[in-house]
């Protein structure tokens, strides 16, 4: 609840509450933080925890990782939050398409669970910085055509460690977007951070400054493919990459 109020303080419109490890959080608390979120006009998202794997030969984890989502759902909803993102899943000896059909089959559960019980939040799928994990754009996207209401969470960062460093310019950017369906971009979810990353992908996030990463041209595609939403900032200095961005955002 502090958080939300200094998020507010610091002139930032969105928080994501991260479930790391696990939803650790009651109900009650999170109707409190959905009112506390409400009354500073802060928007909210969930990260579902990391141990996802739903495409995993154990079916125990395949189950635990269907809970986590869910459980991640019904705490989102209770905060209202917009959506719920989640890395979906390891490619493991499974092809590519046999990967996305183990996916697809385990959100379409989820899915008709939210519908029963009647939830306004969203799954968000998230593309990942490494190539030998399920989540490319096109990954993502396709998973995004098979089931309704579901919408991407494109992670720019992940895609720039996943192609090697190869968002380099306005254009680069400007490029991926234009592969995203433009029902989408009226309301995109976005992660951006700092980031590196070796021949095979990410390694791990770094603060802006000390990244290739350049968020300016990043910023500059948004705007002139005219595209509204909400970026996160998930650098290790959250809140001051968060403002860098902001500010030089009201620039241009």
């Amino acid at each position: 609840i502090s958080g939300i109020e200094r998020v507010k303080e610091l002139g930032l419109g969105a928080m994501e509450l991260e479930f790391v490890r696990g939803v650790h959080m009651s109900e009650k608390t999170a109707e409190a933080v959905g009112k506390t979120a409400k009354e500073n006009d802060v928007r909210l998202s969930v990260h579902a925890p990391y141990f996802i794997n739903l495409n995993s030969e154990e079916k125990k984890k395949i189950e635990a990782s269907k809970k986590r989502i869910w459980d991640s759902v019904k705490i989102g909803e209770a905060a209202g939050a917009e959506i719920v993102t989640f890395h979906p899943a390891f490619l493991g000896k499974s092809s590519r398409e046999e990967c996305m059909d183990a996916v697809e089959k385990a959100l379409v559960e989820i899915l008709e669970k939210m519908e029963k019980e009647k939830m306004k939040i969203k799954l968000a799928p998230e593309t990942t910085g490494k190539r030998s994990v399920f989540g490319s754009l096109e990954e993502i996207l396709e998973l995004c055509k098979r089931l309704k209401g579901v919408q991407p969470m494109i992670d720019f960062a992940h895609l720039h460690a996943r192609c090697n460093g190869c968002l380099k310019k306005k254009k680069d950017f400007e490029e991926l977007i234009e592969k995203v369906p433009k029902k989408f971009l009226k309301n995109l979810r976005m992660h951006v951070s700092g980031i590196n990353y070796s021949e095979k992908g990410e390694r791990n996030h770094l603060v802006m400054k000390e990244s290739d990463f350049v968020y300016k041209e990043f910023l500059k595609a948004l705007k002139s493919k005219k595209v509204s939403g909400v970026v996160i900032g998930e650098s290790p200095n959250i809140e001051d990459d968060a403002l860098l961005m902001q500010k030089y955002w009201k620039t241009i």
